[in-house]
């Protein structure tokens, strides 16, 4: 197989300076706010942007030193797949996050629902589209014994 380079289109200022100050998940700190700053080559990119409420953003794991194939959540010690985990120590260290925009001014995006640290490259971003997300009767693999919970 081939390799892939992909450049950062962006960087995160976000106020998670240290890895055990962020978030397992945005939404847990819903009111955290953070700014995505993209790189003045892709300003063009961002037309049209302002009009969502929510955004995709891919991103890099760039302090995560390790990849596991296999590993478990904090909440329960049985040993799973990474691709069936939302870990950082991937294969590529790639991460996606679903945050909440406040604003958008010239080439930075205000966005509440933080899980990732200050100077995260952005890699891509894009608009959260919930009619064409929406999925029926979703399975959740071995989460479903923790819906709910």
């Amino acid at each position: 197989m081939r390799s892939i380079k992909i450049e950062p289109i962006g960087i995160i200022h976000s106020p998670y300076k240290n890895l055990k100050d962020v978030p397992g998940q945005g939404y847990q700190r819903e009111n955290i706010e953070a700014v995505i700053e993209i790189d003045e080559k892709y300003k063009p990119a961002m037309k049209d942007i302002d009009g969502f409420s929510h955004l995709i953003v891919l991103f890099y794991f760039h302090k995560s030193t390790e990849t596991h194939l296999k590993g478990h959540p904090s909440w329960e010690n049985k040993e799973h797949g990474v691709f069936a985990l939302r870990s950082p120590h991937r294969p590529n260290h790639i991460g996606m996050t679903i945050v909440r925009v406040k604003q958008v001014h010239e080439n930075e995006i205000v966005f509440a629902n933080v899980d990732m640290l200050d100077e995260t490259p952005v890699i891509d971003i894009k608009p959260y589209m919930g009619e064409f997300e929406k999925i029926k009767n979703p399975q959740f693999g071995w989460l479903e014994k923790h819906r709910g919970q």
